[in-house]
């Protein structure tokens, strides 16, 4: 198929789509699977950051080592307990909630 002005994208979410993920439904899992982790970490740290707290002062706050917050912060760890996520946001003066939901379907339109 001879590409045209009218089947080219520069939505980005569809070209990773296909170029990174190419329908590929492993591929969109593993993806899914880091974001969940990454906005993890980054909500802990945004959450710090707010609060005024190095890693070592929430950790004594929490009650667990300053090593173990840094690894919670970070987007390729898989260890977030809820207990611990639990004691973080109390310490934070904030409230943990978990949803389940119907995951989004990715569109599977080609790039062109």
């Amino acid at each position: 198929m001879k590409k045209t002005k009218s089947n080219l994208t520069s939505d980005g979410i569809k070209i990773i789509e296909h170029v990174v993920l190419k329908n590929d439904p492993a591929r969109k899992k593993r993806v899914e699977k880091y974001m969940k982790q990454l906005e993890i970490g980054q909500q802990i740290y945004d959450l710090r950051q707010k609060a005024g707290l190095t890693q070592a002062e929430l950790a004594d706050m929490v009650g667990t080592t300053h090593s173990v917050i840094s690894r919670l912060e970070d987007a390729d760890y898989e260890g977030h307990s809820l207990k611990m996520l639990q004691r973080i946001a109390s310490c934070l003066g904030k409230r943990l909630t978990v949803r389940i939901e119907d995951r989004p379907v990715l569109r599977r339109r080609a790039v062109g």
